[in-house]
């Protein structure tokens, strides 16, 4: 309806109750972040119950009103989810998410930007120009890589494998494709990267025979004499190396790669060098672990999470590559409809020519404002705090006599439970640890007191403790070290109940 001057539409909220709507929305999550360590990691309500909370109603012929919706989607969202910035969330590698990013993202949303294009999101783009600079300084490389911020480690890594494979494949490459343009085309990595790389072989017309699986030592690094042989051993068979991975803090156990050797060994062989920093870079800001990093300088192309160690809400990756002409050479086009005028005598940046996306979202202003609120300082602070947490942790299974610390890399630990002479009493094998553990993991996921994740690392199924979180303290390591030892208790009673 149109009253002549303004258009009536339902979707709309009037400012006196768009305030009053926001303003309590603001008092609810500030109680919420106050006390989020006084509730359960999470609710551990079944599919069943989630759905029987959220109701079985089909699409609504009318509208509700606003603020009758957000008391009920508040109730739904905080009383019936995990909580990745509760304390003692240890899963996975989702950081706590801090309150200055929740707030950017609704300012963001507010201004609604495109920044694909420069003219759609002048003030955007020029922001995500300085968060990917500002990024490449904390990490300790040049401010002079470019790149863009995606949705996450997956679309990092997988933007620069594209671009890796625009550098280093003939230039028939697109049009021909890979049938007509080069053949076996292959690629390296460790056994310890993540699924990314095999998403990448599949989706993007490899296969997963491209990848060349590298055998880790025994300190989960990349064994780079292997890494050489095999090389030399697919140009003897006619195959065409293009990339090699390094990780910068393998998601199961933190363990960065000899990034300094790898690469050494792709310039020797004109192969480009992608570093995956998704979870472990951040570290790089702290001068005592700066060394662990060393040959970061030297790589074609990185990615970094900012959701993970630089505690941005979801989502947030970056992708950051030397020459950033290598993305425009991979993503751009300039179809008829798109007047994205670049002839002018200041030449503007459009982000839709650097990666996968046209329509983009306005991610890095989350990231912007946190690094300026804490600055590399309190950056360097924090990070440091959560790896002596992580350090902690390790020290503190290593003296439990249930226990046994198995590794620890950055913020991340590992460990089991192990019962009092387990196998004086029942005579099991390994086998029945790692069953042992995968049980009690089970049950701590459910339980809601602490949220871990799993590892295997070489024969043994472990707890896994990854420290991404500002919130957490030493009480609550502490606290978690009891909780895994009274749970593991109870698990092997019933194992052992059940085998009897």
């Amino acid at each position: 309806m149109d009253n002549g001057n303004q258009r009536i539409v339902p979707i709309h909220i009037n400012k006196e109750d768009f305030r009053e709507i926001g303003y309590r929305l603001i008092d609810t999550i500030s109680d919420f972040y106050d006390t989020i360590n006084e509730v359960p990691v999470t609710s551990n309500e079944s599919p069943s119950q989630i759905q029987s909370f959220l109701g079985n109603d089909s699409l609504p012929e009318r509208g509700t009103s606003a603020t009758e919706l957000f008391t009920k989607t508040t109730d739904l969202l905080l009383n019936h989810s995990l909580f990745n910035g509760h304390p003692k969330f240890f899963g996975y590698i989702t950081s706590s998410p801090t309150q200055i990013g929740a707030l950017s993202d609704l300012l963001a949303a507010v201004v609604n930007p495109n920044v694909g294009a420069n003219i759609l999101s002048p003030m955007a783009t020029a922001i995500e120009k300085q968060t990917v600079k500002w990024l490449a300084e904390f990490i300790g490389v040049s401010p002079s890589y470019g790149g863009l911020l995606v949705s996450g480690g997956n679309m990092a890594n997988l933007t620069a494998f594209l671009a890796a494979r625009t550098a280093k494949a003939p230039k028939n490459l697109k049009t021909e494709g890979l049938a007509m343009g080069v053949r076996n085309m292959v690629f390296y990595c460790s056994k310890a990267t993540h699924t990314w790389i095999e998403k990448a072989a599949v989706l993007f017309g490899h296969g997963t025979n491209a990848i060349r699986w590298i055998p880790t030592m025994a300190n989960n690094k990349m064994n780079t004499t292997i890494l050489k042989e095999t090389i030399k051993e697919d140009l003897k068979n006619g195959h065409t190396p293009f990339l090699v991975i390094g990780n910068a803090g393998d998601v199961s156990t933190g363990v960065v790669d000899n990034l300094t050797e790898i690469a050494a060994i792709c310039k020797q062989n004109n192969l480009w060098f992608h570093i995956d920093g998704a979870y472990g870079l951040p570290a790089a800001v702290i001068p005592k672990y700066k060394n662990i990093f060393d040959g970061i300088q030297d790589a074609d192309s990185i990615a970094i999470d900012p959701h993970k160690w630089l505690y941005a809400p979801l989502e947030a990756g970056c992708t950051l590559v030397k020459n950033p002409q290598h993305l425009i050479d991979t993503y751009s086009s300039h179809p008829v409809y798109y007047n994205f005028d670049n002839s002018a005598e200041e030449p503007t940046l459009n982000y839709y020519e650097y990666g996968l996306q046209n329509s983009r979202g306005f991610r890095a202003l989350k990231v912007w404002m946190a690094l300026q609120q804490a600055g590399r300082n309190g950056y360097e602070t924090m990070i440091n705090e959560d790896i002596d947490l992580s350090i902690l942790l390790y020290e503190e299974a290593k003296k439990h006599t249930e226990l046994e610390a198995v590794t620890q890399n950055l913020s991340i630990t590992t460990l089991r439970y192990i019962p009092l002479n387990y196998v004086k009493q029942l005579g099991e094998d390994e086998s029945f640890l790692n069953k042992l553990n995968e049980n009690l993991l089970n049950e701590l996921q459910q339980g809601g007191e602490v949220f871990l994740s799993n590892a295997v690392v070489g024969d043994k199924y472990c707890l896994r403790a990854c420290v991404v979180n500002f919130r957490t303290s030493t009480k609550d390591i502490h606290e978690v070290v009891e909780i895994i030892v009274q749970k593991g208790r109870k698990v092997f009673e019933k194992i052992k109940n059940l085998n009897a």
